[in-house]
């Protein structure tokens, strides 16, 4: 973990966002106390669109015929 101070973070911004991309943290601080953490955002995560299973799920003909275990029920 990297303690940077506030005034040498607007100094050194992109080499710190390098840093954090490469998995370093990095807590900026003021008066020393810490005021943020960088790290990355994390990617979106892939929404799958509507119908992209089409042609995946299939279901039997005979699908709602009652099973032979419940035919007495009937």
């Amino acid at each position: 973990m990297q303690q940077i101070t506030l005034a040498e973070a607007s100094q050194n911004l992109p080499d710190l966002i390098e840093a954090a991309l490469s998995g370093e943290e990095i807590i900026i601080i003021k008066d020393n106390q810490p005021l943020v953490k960088l790290t990355p955002v994390s990617p979106l995560k892939h929404r799958p669109k509507y119908g992209s299973a089409k042609g995946l799920v299939t279901i039997s003909d005979d699908f709602d015929e009652p099973l032979e275990d419940f035919k007495e029920y009937m």
